[in-house]
């Protein structure tokens, strides 16, 4: 893991989740309750140590780039994650921030199209997230390494590929890239 050029990082329950139930609960739920309507960004904090973390792993160097998950059409999407950069104070550690289609290979295709452009090696490519269905398969699928974040919604497949590496939040993972 210490070889690793650039770092892709899933949005919600990674960096950030809900305030009222962390990662307790899959964080999507937010998007979706009535009460809290299109008032979700002042429901969203950013998750412990990831303020701190990214500006460690952005002093080694190392190229941060967020994509975020989302049904809503891509323009419409692309409007949405730059708010939610914007009202969690992201904008200077972020190089990239891209939304991905809201399917299983999402993420991957767009690893496949950032690596591709910034002529980086999958072996020097890492992605961490929350999700086994989204970030793990798709990282997997598309031959990048990747980390879980521990969480009590965190799937755990009976068969098929296993979940190798985890942490137990992104504190863990500046000790493991430096």
């Amino acid at each position: 893991m210490k070889n690793k050029k650039i770092i892709f990082f899933d949005g919600d329950g990674t960096i950030w989740y809900p305030k009222k139930t962390k990662r307790k609960k899959t964080p999507h739920w937010i998007y979706l309750d009535k009460k809290i309507g299109n008032n979700y960004l002042k429901h969203l904090v950013l998750t412990p140590s990831a303020l701190v973390s990214l500006k460690k792993l952005k002093k080694l160097g190392i190229i941060l780039v967020l994509i975020s998950t989302h049904p809503h059409p891509p323009k419409e999407a692309d409007v949405i994650l730059k708010a939610k950069v914007k009202h969690l104070k992201l904008e200077e550690l972020f190089d990239n921030f891209y939304t991905s289609r809201d399917k299983p290979d999402g993420k991957g295709e767009v690893i496949l199209k950032v690596l591709r452009k910034k002529h980086i090696p999958k072996s020097q490519a890492l992605l961490v997230g929350d999700s086994y269905r989204f970030d793990y398969l798709s990282a997997k699928k598309v031959g990048v390494d990747v980390l879980l974040i521990k969480s009590e919604y965190l799937w755990h497949p009976n068969r098929g590929r296993k979940i190798q590496k985890t942490i137990s939040g992104l504190r863990d993972l500046v000790g493991i890239i430096n």
